[in-house]
């Protein structure tokens, strides 16, 4: 149902605090321009949970008006699931083509919990759902075993895989075949993830370096893996900056750098100051340095 790059887009601030709705649709379409699939708005990248339910339903009526024919997908992300179906209820009346759902992000739920609260969501919202699961960030699995338990609704289609294992994707394509849509979530271990199966990649450096991260799914879908290889290598040092405590300061301050946007988050984050800056910027500025001449598709 879902494939190729799937942007977790950054949501954009005025001096005052308020959506700037203009860069972003600006942001949002250099994505789409570039080749992208889609969109997912109000992610981990996206500050979600600094925003208001009001506030993140304007982004993703944002995100599908730039989609146009693609998906758009919001995230659901709560600490309790009666909030968490409010906003796929929500979601589903603005006209989202999907929800990207994340587990409580505060109570660590056990298997049954879990899978009730993914069930719960899935049935407020009944749209197609892209599973979440990153046990590293929020501290609850989606475990190959819930996957398959939860197979029998047909409004779970995909599952970004970000458990940083990437014996994970194999185990899930032995266990469930094409039951879902499989996509990686890790910047860093894309090409990895592409190699042994994944349909997608929900990525976060797109956001500043859109074109290498299109041409990269496209060579790896094409059976160019040393040509995707030789952009990826480039592009590591990059992808790393999105496995961080930091990664929303580290990916806006590579968009202001690279594609002249801004810095603005939400507070209690505030834009990188010091060391961090600095060599945050000094991998920006070399990568940026030293492009890839990229390659030509049929």
């Amino acid at each position: 149902m879902w494939q190729g790059v799937i942007p977790a887009v950054s949501t954009k601030f005025n001096e005052d605090g308020s959506l700037d709705m203009g860069e972003m649709e600006r942001c949002f379409g250099l994505q789409m321009e570039a080749g992208c699939d889609g969109l997912i708005a109000c992610g981990s990248l996206g500050e979600g949970p600094m925003l208001t339910h009001d506030e993140r339903i304007a982004v993703l009526r944002l995100a599908k008006q730039v989609t146009g024919a693609r998906p758009a997908l919001l995230t659901v992300a709560e600490a309790g699931t009666r909030e968490a179906c409010a906003l796929a209820e929500k979601a589903a009346k603005a006209g989202a083509d999907g929800l990207m759902v994340v587990p409580s992000t505060i109570y660590h739920s056990n298997h049954v919990e879990t899978i009730a609260t993914l069930r719960a969501i899935a049935a407020a919202g009944d749209l197609p759902v892209m599973l979440y699961s990153n046990r590293l960030a929020y501290r609850v699995d989606v475990t190959t075993d819930m996957l398959e338990e939860l197979a029998d609704d047909a409004r779970f289609v995909a599952v970004k895989e970000s458990s940083d294992d990437i014996r994970r994707s194999t185990e899930i394509i032995n266990r469930l075949g094409q039951r879902y849509d499989l996509f990686t979530g890790v910047d860093n271990l894309a090409f990895e993830a592409l190699a042994v199966g994944a349909v997608g990649w929900v990525a976060g450096l797109v956001l500043a370096f859109p074109k290498e991260t299109v041409a990269i799914y496209r060579l790896m879908k094409e059976g160019r893996q040393a040509e995707a290889l030789s952009i990826y290598r480039w592009f590591r040092p990059l992808l790393d900056l999105d496995v961080s405590t930091y990664l929303v300061q580290n990916i806006k301050l590579a968009e202001a750098l690279a594609i002249g946007s801004t810095e603005r988050v939400r507070a209690p984050r505030l834009p990188l100051a010091g060391e961090q800056r600095t060599r945050a910027e000094r991998i920006i500025r070399a990568a940026m340095e030293t492009r890839p001449q990229l390659p030509s598709f049929g």
